[in-house]
């Protein structure tokens, strides 16, 4: 960097100011740009932080429409099916889990965390309770229900790692939770094969 000398005159009461040779640009340029690109900085990551919130938010969704199905599923079952309730349940538990880990990263973004569910989770539980009733309610017709609500629940977690610029450490993250539900989808559908 080429310093440029610049005279300063500094009058202390006298008759002749004091005049010192000083390198001030290249103090001074630096921090101007400092500044200046903390502001673009601060406005980029507000955006990026949005976003991200954004995709987590969907993720929150999801599982909030998860758990909400699972616990539609146990209102379904018959009196002898106590070892898919405590399934269900175990999958009710997890995904409160994962909204936990969800809602935690959201705050620490400044966001708000959804409450709500999705409208396709809306639409999808409506069908589940049309097709049950037209079904007589019976364990294959509940797994197979459920296993519909696995695979989108997979299939918003891959939309969602297809983000770009997801930070790692977030991405870690969903990949662990993808993975936790892909073993529970997995679960589903073997039962659901059983009584095929």
């Amino acid at each position: 960097m080429v310093q440029v000398k610049h005279k300063i005159l500094i009058n202390y009461g006298r008759e002749n100011p004091v005049t010192f040779h000083t390198p001030i640009l290249p103090y001074f340029l630096p921090w101007y740009g400092f500044f200046s690109n903390l502001v673009h900085l601060n406005i980029y990551f507000m955006e990026k932080a949005k976003e991200i919130v954004d995709v987590l938010n969907d993720l929150v969704m999801i599982n909030n429409d998860r758990v909400t199905g699972y616990q539609r599923a146990i209102k379904e079952l018959k009196p002898g099916d106590a070892d898919l309730k405590s399934l269900f349940d175990q999958m009710i538990i997890e995904s409160q889990k994962i909204k936990s880990q969800l809602a935690n990263e959201i705050q620490v973004l400044h966001g708000d965390v959804e409450k709500g569910t999705t409208e396709m989770g809306k639409i999808y539980r409506a069908w589940m309770d049309v097709k049950a009733v037209f079904t007589g309610e019976d364990r294959h017709t509940v797994l197979s229900n459920c296993e519909a609500g696995e695979d989108a629940a997979q299939k918003a977690y891959k939309k969602a790692l297809e983000t770009e610029k997801l930070p790692a450490f977030l991405r870690d993250l969903l990949k662990e939770q993808q993975e936790t539900l892909k073993d529970s989808h997995d679960e589903i559908r073997n039962l659901r094969n059983q009584y095929a």
